[in-house]
């Protein structure tokens, strides 16, 4: 690896890690009494798990873009895919636990979710590895999506 790839790995995992870090920041302004007041479903995970769970998660986002940036470059419409599902991962935690809607916040959920598998496609024509190490975010945001439905299902007025 040259200096460059090293940089640009790096430049990546800031990425990655710098839309979990302001993303976190809205959940934990939202996490409180709105958040614990509401009704959650029996196999709603325990508030700790979410952390050390996303940053797996994007640390293996930023390997995977930057394993495609040294294949197909910066501007490729396989990292134009990545960039509208970090913009959509980014916008979820505001959605939900900023503005409390949570059937909103699903609808990005799903087009999130819809965005990952279509990056995963994307990624998979330059490398295989960079497709599998989202695998993993597709199916986390399979069970968020099932954890935010049920949620707005429990709390829905």
């Amino acid at each position: 690896m040259n200096t460059t790839e090293t940089w640009a790995l790096l430049g990546f995992v800031a990425l990655c890690l710098g839309v979990g870090g302001v993303s976190g920041y809205f959940t934990a302004a939202g996490v409180g009494a709105w958040y614990d007041g509401l009704k959650k479903p029996a196999f709603q995970p325990p508030k700790w798990l979410f952390g050390p769970v996303w940053t797996v998660l994007y640390l293996a986002m930023a390997i995977a873009a930057w394993l495609v940036w040294r294949q197909a470059g910066l501007w490729s419409a396989a990292l134009g895919l990545f960039g509208l599902q970090l913009a959509l991962n980014f916008a979820w935690s505001f959605i939900f636990f900023t503005a409390h809607r949570l059937g909103l916040a699903l609808i990005d959920l799903i087009a999130l979710w819809i965005t990952v598998a279509a990056t995963i496609g994307a990624f998979s024509a330059y490398d295989h590895w960079a497709a599998a190490l989202l695998v993993p975010y597709l199916a986390w945001l399979s069970f968020a999506a099932l954890l935010n439905a049920s949620v707005w299902r429990l709390n829905a007025a």
